[in-house]
């Protein structure tokens, strides 16, 4: 209940800082002054702070966010042999990889998880979970650690938010389109918007979100192959391998909160069309890559 209050809440100030913006702009309203056509501009304008404005404030508090979504707790100064180990194959690793130190943190989940966000690459958060700690070697624990620091060293996080914000502008721009055109020639509103145009857009945004959203989830599997060859170059592609090979016995509920589910180590498999729909690629396919060299 926590988790979704805080969900709901971080968007309702997301969708408020947002309007402000679009007032500021003047562009608050998206037909021309005569109100019957469209105002492309300021169309494109609203969809554009709505779409790549979200998704980069989103990307900005994502650190804060997932500290909250999972309470990950932050490794201020190591209490045992266990974190020291931790922080320092960090540090090792983000050294090699040529990024700034990464906040390490752990959150408690009895399955063996990680993830690692940021909005930049030399202020990033790389946390495990204990049931990782509990249930690996550190051989593949590094593994998993090299994995997160090449998100972060590739950048995926920012490309992530990027493509995001482009897909959520399309969305946007076109639905409404497409609920003015109901609007003015199907249901014959002359002046303003009626309620065809609103509820045409919403079902509009729906279904061009779920098809644009292919793009990516796309995008997602194909950066948990280039983490996963990152992890192989700093910590060894047979504990890349092994530590894969030891996700696949974790149950279909050790996933992380949806809004973190792309930043995870790994994610839900799925056949037939709903693969397309995925975050990440099956461990099967990351494994057989890795053995490819790919």
């Amino acid at each position: 209940m926590k988790r979704i209050g805080l969900f709901l809440l971080t968007n309702l100030a997301i969708i408020i800082v947002l309007g402000i913006t679009l007032r500021l702009l003047g562009v608050e309203r998206i037909l021309d002054e005569q109100g019957v056509d469209l105002n492309y501009n300021s169309l494109l304008v609203f969809a554009a702070v709505f779409g790549m404005g979200g998704s980069f404030i989103s990307l900005a508090i994502s650190k804060w966010s997932a500290k909250r979504l999972t309470g990950a707790q932050v490794i201020k100064q190591p209490r045992n042999d266990a974190e020291a180990w931790l922080v320092q194959t960090v540090q090792r690793q983000a050294q090699a990889a040529g990024i700034g130190m990464p906040e390490v943190a752990i959150f408690d989940q009895d399955e063996p998880n990680a993830f690692a966000t940021g909005a930049r690459r030399n202020n990033a958060l790389v946390a495990v979970s204990t049931g990782l700690l509990r249930k690996m070697g550190k051989p593949e624990v590094e593994a998993v650690l090299a994995h997160e620091i090449s998100h972060v060293a590739n950048g995926d996080m920012i490309t992530m938010a990027l493509i995001q914000g482009v897909v959520n502008t399309f969305v946007i721009f076109l639905s409404r389109i497409i609920g003015h055109f109901v609007d003015r020639i199907v249901f014959k509103t002359e002046n303003g918007h009626g309620p065809a145009f609103w509820v045409t857009t919403i079902v509009a945004e729906l279904l061009i979100g779920i098809l644009a959203s292919i793009i990516v989830f796309w995008f997602s599997r194909q950066r948990e192959f280039r983490a996963d060859a990152g992890g192989a170059r700093l910590a060894g592609t047979q504990n890349m391998i092994a530590a894969l090979a030891r996700l696949k016995s974790a149950p279909e509920d050790a996933h992380l909160p949806d809004q973190l589910a792309a930043f995870g180590i790994f994610g839900l498999s799925k056949g037939g069309l709903m693969s397309l729909f995925m975050t990440h690629p099956s461990l099967d396919d990351r494994i057989a890559a890795l053995k490819r060299g790919v």
